[in-house]
């Protein structure tokens, strides 16, 4: 049991952890967006900007995904779910099995695909000439992180029957 929780407090400190980096990503974007400004106003270039800040919001996004996963953030089946009544269960079995098999699957590919353009030498093809693999490493790792959370629900959903995702209001406005 010990052994569970602190199993629990290290998968919902990654998860919040990999929400934290998401943040930091879109204060960087901030961050970037004032200094072209900047830039620009003293006649200066800043080559690439738009190609960091584009990739600061993949990043951003891919670090938040099991974050907001983890807090009921996601868009959801909430509806359809509702309207199952009491076969709602299978219907978040069947939901959280398809999420688990397709993250995974995808976070397979994310993690190859950095792997080749890494082999490759692959480089954008942007004013920035960034090694593409740096950037689509926020990728990897947001995504794999995204299919730990998928199991993580799934499999708490059949050993206690409780997702343990916080309800939207959605779910709150039915269930009262």
């Amino acid at each position: 049991m010990a052994a569970a929780r602190a199993l629990r407090r290290i998968l919902d400190f990654l998860y919040l952890l990999g929400g934290v980096i998401a943040s930091f990503f879109l204060i960087a974007i901030l961050v970037i967006i004032v200094l072209q400004m900047l830039a620009r106003w003293t006649g200066q270039t800043f080559p690439g900007a738009t190609d960091y800040a584009g990739y600061c919001m993949a990043s951003a996004s891919f670090f938040a995904f099991a974050y907001a996963l983890n807090h009921g953030a996601h868009i959801r089946v909430s509806l359809f779910l509702t309207a199952l009544g009491e076969r709602r269960r299978w219907g978040e079995f069947w939901c959280f099995g398809i999420g688990a098999v397709i993250t995974t699957y995808f976070a397979r590919y994310a993690i190859k695909g950095t792997y080749w353009s890494y082999k490759l030498d692959d480089i954008s093809q942007g004013l920035d000439k960034t090694p593409i693999w740096i950037p689509q490493i926020a990728m990897s790792v947001g995504t794999v992180l995204l299919a730990i959370c998928f199991w993580d629900h799934l499999i708490r959903l059949i050993f206690t029957g409780d997702h343990g995702i916080r309800r939207d209001l959605v779910d709150q406005s039915h269930a009262e």
